[in-house]
């Protein structure tokens, strides 16, 4: 079970560990620039792309569970569907997000409270990236759609390609070009579509025998359409209230000033690096936990259980240690602006408790995923944020300031990692009655 879980987890861990490389280059190539105005702008232009697309997820997180679950009962036919039914899908909600591009941009500005050049620059940085939006929710159903079957393999390809190439015409619209967010936005654009064509040749070269056993009524049946949302309802409700907490967080960080705000830009990166570790066990637990689901196989699906915990908590254990031996050499790697960097490490005691703290729910997830449970994850999610996250600010901001959403933001994981735990002790009766 171990080399099952390792063979999918490895490359998933490489390939999530390339998605924050290139935000931590975005954020390093804007933090060397000579204003402080353009890492603040990248940092709400990103928070407004997290919250669309981590919104859609479930483009993502769905397809795995339901396609692990179909690769478990062996129904290639159903495989196929599963992934051009996502792809529609993914394609549609693409095209509208531009279509309605001016009302998001205008609601998303109006709840955000950063200075006015930093805005200014925001929206110059939306107006671009928006138009990546059909290849990013497509690489997001690929991306599930190969976990689902069992391949880490690809998603690591597709990553570590559309990643590089983003730095790479990052690196010269900046730098060559003499752009500023203008040029990162416009190289995420170039990169995610130069994906799409990268990931097309690899289907065609090795998936050629689904592509065979396509059923344009399958794919467009109303039913499974129906079920595929009903599944993935509860993910997508749960995510906007993750990308909520975290959107909430870099809002209320841009209150204070933008040297904060870019110091807890810097430490959120650090952050959510943790994620895309451990994260690497995640998804290996939602391929097996999802194809022992479809098999029926209770056995097997205890000991994924168990041995993802073991290297998720492994990893975030090393992490933790990482963080606190490295803390100005690793934020040092972000920006030479002095005053960032002794604001950051005024509060990086919270990156370092964080991985230890985090890996606990993140490998819940992966397990409820693919267990296709999610409606006590959506529950967890919102006892952490309403209950917990939101009040806990509140009550602490006017004593603890920026130590505030830290403190929030710590027992909102803790709070996750809890309840997930006691749901948990029903996962395998959820298992057999979803089945």
């Amino acid at each position: 079970m171990n080399k099952k879980i390792l063979k999918l987890a490895i490359p998933n861990i490489l390939g999530n560990l390339s998605v924050p490389l290139l935000s931590s280059v975005d954020t390093a190539v804007m933090g060397h620039l000579t204003l402080s105005v353009y890492l603040g702008a990248i940092a709400l232009g990103s928070m407004i792309f997290n919250f669309i697309y981590w919104g859609f997820g479930f483009l993502r997180m769905g397809t795995t569970g339901i396609t692990a679950q179909a690769f478990g009962r062996n129904n290639d036919s159903e495989i196929s569907s599963i992934l051009f039914r996502s792809l529609l899908i993914s394609v549609t909600i693409g095209f509208v997000l531009i279509l309605f591009q001016y009302p998001i941009e205008f609601i998303s500005f109006n709840l955000i409270n950063g200075s006015t050049n930093v805005e200014t620059l925001a929206k110059k940085y939306f107006d671009i990236r928006i138009f990546a939006a059909p290849a990013t929710l497509s690489l997001y159903a690929f991306q599930g759609w190969f976990l689902g079957v069992q391949n880490s393999k690809f998603p690591l390809y597709i990553s570590l390609f559309v990643n590089i190439v983003n730095i790479i015409f990052n690196l010269i619209f900046v730098y060559l070009l003499n752009m500023n967010v203008d040029g990162v936005a416009l190289g995420t654009v170039v990169a995610q579509y130069l994906g799409i064509v990268v990931t097309v040749l690899l289907l065609r070269k090795h998936y050629k025998n689904f592509l065979t056993k396509l059923k344009m009524q399958e794919i467009l049946n109303k039913e499974k359409i129906k079920k595929f949302f009903r599944i993935n309802t509860d993910i997508f409700l749960r995510t906007l209230l993750l990308i909520f907490t975290i959107s909430f967080f870099t809002a209320k960080s841009a209150e204070f000033n933008n040297n904060i705000l870019a110091a807890n830009f810097i430490l959120l990166q650090l952050w959510l690096i943790i994620s895309y570790g451990v994260d690497g066990f995640a998804f290996a637990a939602e391929s097996l936990v999802g194809r022992y689901t479809g098999a029926k196989d209770k056995i097997n699906l205890k000991k994924v259980i168990k041995n993802s915990f073991a290297w998720g908590i492994s990893m975030g254990i090393i992490l933790s240690f990482v963080y606190f031996i490295l803390s100005k050499e690793i934020l040092s790697l972000y920006t030479n602006q002095s005053k960032v960097i002794e604001m950051a490490l005024g509060f990086m005691i919270w990156i370092v408790v964080a991985p230890v703290i985090n890996s606990i729910s993140f490998i819940w997830d992966g397990i409820y995923i693919g267990a296709t449970a999610t409606r006590e994850m959506l529950i967890s999610m919102i006892v952490s944020t309403l209950i917990f996250f939101l009040p806990i600010y509140y009550f602490t901001k006017d004593v603890l300031d920026n130590h505030s959403l830290w403190l929030a933001l710590t027992i909102f994981m803790v709070i996750r990692g809890l309840t997930l735990t006691f749901f948990s002790k029903k996962i395998i009766n959820i298992t057999e009655r979803r089945n």
